[in-house]
């Protein structure tokens, strides 16, 4: 074990380089899902971006905070990978989308070619619709479908069916969008093992370039929180959770997508390029309620309603784009590269961690993870390059254990 450290060789600090990726928050959805933690802003079913003056104020005060922002790194460093998330993006007006692409390509510019993303609900476009956003850039289109069940979609609190979601992949088919992904949740009330299969075969039927697939976490505060517990009924148990993991992988692997992350599935050049940028650590713009900023190795989180946002982009305009927030220690830098560099499949390359805490470090990481590599959860190797990585699908299952012991014990020694 010990010559894949030594074959390491030395670590080097790495500067901090400019940001070109940048996350847009649009936090408005027609409803709360059952399931939703994330910082939304309730519209109701009728919103949409053309007629709601809520709406168009947040996009003019999300184009203030962009303004604001300092170009950080040379000016010829344009950004190469933009993501709308939300929220559901798809209720803004095509205009305001356009509005927001000139204000970022207007402050750090836009590379051609750049992958540019929008999370979408079925029911919530039309083919003239994304047919429009296509001309503006668009380029990759998250659709969230979640389940293919109607009784699933309710019980979920999803505004739409099974039938907006054939309209909308037709639509986006006949938009010929470059790519687009399909979003799918495990661990469902009600969801049994033949429910699931029937989801993956569905979603395979429909040729999505890219396929999404996360397990459900009931989080603090949600409906579903209030409802369930987990591990109980109607949420599956664990052993049916985990049966529905290895499925998902032998199913999708099978069909030719590959498992390049714990949750991402694609087929060959489909890649989410702006996720990418998350799992290798690297810097990017946040913009909106609620969105996080990673950059000159900071994090900053804004805020989560409308209008203590609002009043934060007053202040951060009248600071001259300063943020205040420290720069993440050195080991938490190790740390987080660690831990979203293991949810992809090629693991880690141990010279691209960014800092150098001595060789012993690496001697306690391969001693912490010593059980688990015994478990076939963790493996390093020097081909190519010495890395670490956890294998698929057992490694990918079990990964939470894995990042337990990586902050429990190798973080306390080093």
């Amino acid at each position: 074990m010990s010559t894949v450290l030594q074959a390491g060789g030395s670590l080097f600090t790495q500067s901090a380089a400019p940001p070109t990726a940048a996350y847009v928050h649009i936090p408005f959805c027609r409803r709360r899902c059952f399931y939703c933690d994330f910082p939304i802003a309730v519209a109701g079913d009728q919103a949409r971006g053309e007629t709601s003056p809520t709406m168009a104020t947040y996009v003019e005060t999300l184009c203030r905070e962009i303004r604001a922002t300092p170009v950080l790194g040379s000016a010829a460093a344009p950004l190469t990978t933009v993501f709308f998330g939300g929220g559901t993006p798809s209720l803004l007006a095509v205009d305001q989308v356009g509005q927001i692409l000139h204000c970022l390509d207007q402050r750090f510019g836009i590379a051609t070619g750049a992958e540019i993303s929008m999370e979408m609900d079925p029911g919530t476009f039309g083919r003239s619709q994304i047919q429009r956003l296509k001309t503006l850039g668009i380029s990759r289109v998250s659709l969230g479908v979640q389940a293919f069940q109607d009784e699933l979609l309710t019980a979920c609190g999803r505004t739409h069916r099974c039938a907006d979601i054939d309209r909308a992949v037709a639509d986006l088919q006949g938009a010929a969008i470059p790519t687009w992904s399909l979003d799918l949740i495990s661990g469902l009330p009600h969801q049994t093992l033949e429910i699931w299969q029937d989801s993956l075969e569905s979603a395979i039927a429909l040729h999505p370039q890219h396929i999404s697939v996360y397990d459900l976490t009931v989080e603090p505060g949600t409906v579903f929180h209030r409802r369930y517990r987990a591990g109980d009924d109607p949420l599956p148990p664990d052993d049916a959770t985990t049966t529905m993991y290895r499925r998902t992988q032998a199913t999708l692997t099978a069909a030719g997508y590959d498992h390049y992350e714990i949750s991402n599935y694609a087929r060959p050049g489909h890649q989410c390029r702006h996720n990418r940028v998350y799992w290798e650590n690297r810097p990017y713009y946040g913009f909106g309620m609620g969105a996080t900023s990673y950059t000159q190795y900071q994090r900053f989180g804004r805020p989560r309603t409308t209008h203590t946002y609002q009043q934060w982009v007053q202040d951060y305009e009248a600071a001259g784009g300063q943020l205040d927030c420290d720069v993440t220690p050195l080991q938490e830098q190790w740390l987080d590269r660690l831990m979203v560099g293991l949810r992809l499949a090629e693991g880690v390359v141990l010279s691209d961690l960014p800092l150098d805490l001595g060789p012993e470090a690496f001697v306690d990481l391969q001693r912490c993870l010593a059980p688990h590599q015994e478990q076939g959860w963790v493996q390093w190797s020097t081909d190519p390059h010495p890395h670490l990585r956890l294998t698929d699908p057992e490694g990918f299952l079990f990964s939470n254990q894995v990042l337990v012991t990586l902050f429990a014990d190798w973080c306390s020694e080093s």
